[in-house]
């Protein structure tokens, strides 16, 4: 009757602010004990539901989840060890604090109790003012676990949103790497004895780089490099809209393409061409990228080679007897500035000669040096490995062999794309 007493002098302090415990399991084989603490937890605030037997409980908790156990160890029949136990493998998200009642104190009987899944122990006869702290104490931790629980279920939700949007923003950038290979319809073609070939490897699903070529007549070509600057869907926006101006499937749209009056089709000086596409550039507003490019034009007859080096890296001039030059004039990116003027160079290719654009994926690539390739290192890669070859076979053995020489740790980690033009003569 003491305990009772201890009951009613703790009761003004009242246990019903703590919101995480409402309904409280008793689970003892004793009527009397069930009876002295159950009066003490109803005067706190809690619905009591009692169990006589572990088997009882058990039974019980298939049909609700309290948040509060209180077992008595030994019962008769299942004991209050096994009892938390088989709670335990009851499926069920909330979680509920299990408090054994023993007179066991040993420290391997303690432990026992921890592994079957109790959370903590009181001391038969049970004293109301520890019975309180105890209850307070669970409740605190129940009331942060389930805050994590929601804070979890709450990053669960935002996890599946997020995969959703993921989900619908990978098929359109699926769709989107398709439209932007539509900007290269092949990448390899023959004009005459002489051939243009490209190569185009995005660090992702869709890349800033483009490459193209287009001829005007039997005896004039044009091709080009073009790097925009940043990543990702902008970049590529841009690229489409670049692809668009030069596109060699609408002559009559390609800013590179002159229709003469006779009907007959003539190539622009590659100079007035680059300040063409600067002034349609900053002529629409809202668009801050820019790009670098090498635009070439070459006479499939003489060998004679005009290009503009807007910004980009220099265009290397492989000589078919094993010589390496590098050309160009540098130049300023194209979309920054109003009015710009270029300059042009003129380089004569003999049969056999190479000239190869490319973007700085290749020179900046980071090597497991932690280096970057740079221009010599291009010049090395060429002649180590891809001088023999020719064509598509030729760049796709050099994009090869840049990869090998790549950290492993970095990797690509920008677009790589270049223009080869072979020279044969007529």
């Amino acid at each position: 009757m003491s305990t009772v007493g201890s009951a009613n002098r703790i009761q003004i302090a009242g246990l019903s602010d703590v919101r995480s415990i409402r309904q409280v399991l008793l689970v003892d084989d004793s009527r009397l004990q069930r009876r002295i603490i159950a009066t003490s937890l109803k005067k706190w605030g809690f619905q009591v539901i009692e169990a006589e037997s572990g088997d009882a409980a058990i039974e019980l908790c298939r049909n609700f989840r309290p948040d509060l156990v209180l077992s008595d160890w030994m019962m008769p029949g299942m004991s209050g060890l096994d009892f938390c136990r088989a709670f335990r493998e009851l499926t069920g998200d909330d979680y509920a604090y299990f408090i054994l009642l023993t007179s066991k104190s040993e420290k391997n009987e303690v432990a026992q109790g921890l592994n079957a899944g109790a959370d903590d122990f009181l001391t038969k006869p049970v004293n109301a003012d520890e019975l309180r702290a105890r209850i307070s104490a669970g409740g605190r931790i129940l009331e942060m676990q389930r805050e994590l629980s929601e804070k979890n279920r709450m990053i669960t939700d935002t996890l599946d949103q997020l995969r959703v949007a993921y989900d619908t923003i990978d098929k359109d950038l699926i769709q989107a790497k398709k439209i932007q290979q539509s900007l290269v319809p092949e990448f390899s073609r023959g004009f005459g004895a002489s051939r243009v070939s490209l190569l185009l490897k995005p660090c992702g699903h869709i890349g800033g780089d483009l490459v193209g070529m287009f001829p005007a007549n039997d005896h004039e070509i044009a091709f080009y490099s073009i790097d925009v600057s940043g990543h990702g869907i902008t970049s590529a926006m841009m690229t489409a809209k670049l692809g668009g101006l030069l596109s060699s499937a609408y002559p009559e749209q390609n800013l590179g393409i002159d229709r003469r009056g006779d009907g007959t089709y003539a190539l622009r000086e590659p100079a007035t061409v680059v300040e063409m596409l600067n002034e349609r550039l900053l002529a629409d507003s809202g668009i801050d990228e820019y790009f670098t490019m090498v635009y070439a034009v070459a006479n499939l007859e003489t060998g004679n080679v005009k290009l503009v080096q807007s910004g980009h890296p220099y265009p290397l001039l492989l000589r078919a007897d094993g010589r390496a030059q590098f050309v160009g004039e540098g130049g300023v990116p194209i979309g920054l500035l109003p009015g710009i003027t270029c300059t042009q160079v003129e380089i004569d290719m003999a049969p056999g000669d190479r000239l190869l654009l490319y973007t700085d994926g290749f020179t900046e690539s980071r090597l497991d040096s932690g280096r970057m390739l740079e221009e010599e290192g291009l010049v090395g890669l060429i002649r180590n490995c891809a001088a023999k070859n020719s064509g598509k076979e030729f760049l796709d053995d050099l994009f090869w062999a840049l990869t090998q020489k790549m950290s492993a740790d970095v990797g690509m980690e920008d677009d790589v794309s270049a223009t080869l033009f072979e020279f044969n003569g007529e």
